[in-house]
């Protein structure tokens, strides 16, 4: 025992610190890693470096001082990381090469564990930073800027494949692809990030199991975040605002299984969830406010429950493409639900059936939506409401809420 303490304290002695900059021994980056010890301290003076695929293979910190700038000058990656236990801080990664072929980075992470990767900013790199067959990991405090205009010569702000256990906090990503891209990453943690004005998605992954994302804002994306081919998913406290389009959605759970989603914020969508062949999904204590439609149910999904959930000023509160439901609906309010609570219990007396006759043709012809509002329409609605026949029987909140939720 004593000689392994003896060996450690003997590393901690031998690293040392290695400043680079115009007026130091090193004024390239590259050249003072390939110097460096297991456990050394590269200080990166301010200043341009002109420099790319920087790779770094052994455990090291790489420190940047008053945001010394990487300019890559589109020829390549920015850094590398092929080792365990290294750390990059305080710099400024700005043009990446791009391509269709290799997904060129300003950082990119493979085959390391414990990489930790804070307080840089990346602009107009393809992709960001990219983890790639890692575990362990922390991306925190970065800015990740794209800068092309469109979604063809632009990659993901964020990417993880074949991943487990990262933690991705407190960044800012714009105008990419994809603001946070996963694929088979699993009990990776995403909290606090800020993903907004991205081409195609906020959030997008794919067979990633296990996952949690707590407090995170997806707002002004081509749609909030697409989920799809995963299971035991909890999604806390995020807010989906300003996701706007023909074909867009604050949300999508696509074949997803056993999840979590609960206390988030759906405000001023095209759709704020739709569901799509997911299953045993728990949606609680959640606000759908001022969205075209708050929620696509569709007939291939089996056991969720929608409760104490509040629906305010949405055009569709549920629209669905089927008759047959498997899905409970409880304690939920409805800003539309006209009816009355005789014992004074705060809770209907009578069910309300979110699912109106017009969203039902609006479905089956988008067309229709041009009679939205119109006299026809409230008619229609309420003569089905009386008298039903066509909008689904099962689909119903038994004791809908008189008051608004705690959310």
């Amino acid at each position: 025992m004593l000689v392994f303490f003896t060996i450690l304290f003997s590393i901690h002695i031998s690293a040392k610190e290695i400043p680079v900059g115009a007026t130091c021994q090193f004024k390239n980056i590259q050249q003072a890693i390939n110097s460096a010890n297991t456990g050394d301290i590269i200080k990166v003076k301010s200043g341009i470096y002109f420099e790319h695929k920087i790779i770094i293979n052994k455990t090291i910190s790489l420190i940047g001082e008053n945001n010394p700038v990487i300019d890559v000058q589109e020829k390549d990656d920015g850094i590398n990381i092929n080792a365990n236990d290294v750390k990059i801080n305080g710099f400024i990664i700005k043009n990446t090469a791009t391509g269709s072929i290799n997904d060129f980075a300003g950082i990119k992470v493979f085959r390391a564990n414990n990489v930790e990767v804070s307080n840089n900013t990346l602009r107009n790199t393809f992709f960001g930073i990219v983890f790639q067959d890692s575990k362990n990991g922390l991306i925190q405090f970065n800015k990740i800027i794209g800068e092309n205009l469109n979604q063809t010569k632009s990659g993901n702000g964020i990417q993880l494949w074949q991943c487990k256990n990262i933690a991705i906090k407190n960044n800012y990503i714009t105008k990419h692809r994809d603001g946070i891209y996963f694929e088979f990453a699993r009990f990776c943690h995403i909290e606090n990030n800020l993903s907004e004005q991205n081409f195609r998605y906020g959030l997008h992954f794919m067979f990633s199991d296990n996952d949690w994302y707590y407090n995170n804002v997806f707002r002004n994306n081509g749609t909030g975040a697409a989920i799809m081919y995963s299971r035991h998913i909890e999604m806390l406290y995020n807010t989906f605002q300003n996701n706007w389009g023909d074909a867009s959605y604050a949300l999508l759970l696509k074949d997803i299984s056993d999840g979590i989603i609960i206390g988030n914020r759906f405000t001023k969508n095209t759709v704020g969830v739709l569901l799509d062949g997911s299953n045993r999904i728990n949606v609680t204590r959640n606000l759908f406010e001022n969205n075209g439609w708050a929620l696509k149910l569709m007939a291939n999904c089996m056991n969720d429950t929608f409760y104490k959930n509040n629906f305010v000023i949405n055009t569709f509160d549920v629209s669905t493409n089927g008759t047959l439901y498997y899905s409970y609906f409880k304690n939920n309010y409805w800003d539309k639900y006209d009816g009355y609570d005789l014992n004074k219990n705060h809770i209907g007396d009578v069910p309300y059936r979110p699912v109106s006759l017009y969203s039902i043709i609006v479905e089956q012809i988008p067309q229709a939506l041009m009679l939205l509002r119109s006299f026809t329409v409230d008619v229609m609605d309420k003569a089905e409401r009386i008298i039903p026949s066509l909008i689904p029987d099962l689909l119903k909140d038994d004791e809908p809420m008189m008051q608004k939720n705690r959310i």
